[in-house]
């Protein structure tokens, strides 16, 4: 008969000591913290985004209203984070066709330091159309003044305290064409 042997273990003193468990947990704790606050600082640029692409979709709903029902549709900002669409009736009255309302803490605003966007529409003011008022897309799909002059403009959002989140869309008044841009922290990114 053979003799059956027991085997012993290589190491007598295999496995993890607490110092180290207490090492390699303290790394996971301190690696998940860089993670949340990279996860917060993307979040707030996921927030402006987000409302960047909210008005230049109402932008271009506004000018494709006015090209489709052969209506003049004014495009107002009553408020720091409110964007509003109003058809223009004949021979008097208005409908208002639709109201946004910035979410997550963005508002139409200006960030110091940060320059105009690459159309140089103007960036006197967060809403910058030279001054002029009403503004009103027509069923040509342009952006006219009330002499009936086109008229380009910038429209900057942010949340305040985060220049990171600056935003800026311009219109193209002959041509109604209206872009969105992003501040990358140098330069405007299309």
């Amino acid at each position: 008969m053979k003799n059956k042997t027991k085997t012993e273990p290589l190491c007598p003193h295999s496995g993890f000591s607490f110092v180290e468990l207490l090492i390699v947990i303290a790394l996971v704790c301190i690696l998940g913290g860089f993670a949340v606050v990279g996860i917060r600082s993307a979040q707030t640029g996921m927030y402006a985004n987000k409302s960047m692409h909210q008005v230049v979709d109402q932008l271009r709903r506004g000018r494709q209203l006015a090209v489709g029902n052969r209506r003049a549709v004014e495009i107002r900002f009553p408020t720091d984070d409110t964007f509003q669409l109003v058809q223009l009736n004949i021979p008097n009255g208005e409908t208002v066709l639709n109201t946004l309302v910035l979410t997550n803490g963005c508002r139409f605003t200006l960030f110091g330091g940060v320059p105009d966007s690459p159309d140089f529409f103007g960036n006197s003011s967060p809403v910058d159309f030279g001054g002029v008022t009403p503004l009103v897309f027509l069923s040509d799909g342009s952006l006219i003044d009330n002499q009936g002059n086109p008229v380009n403009g910038s429209v900057f959002l942010g949340i305040a305290g985060h220049p990171e989140t600056a935003r800026a869309v311009t219109i193209l008044g002959s041509t109604g064409r209206i872009r969105g841009y992003r501040w990358a922290g140098s330069q405007w990114v299309h």
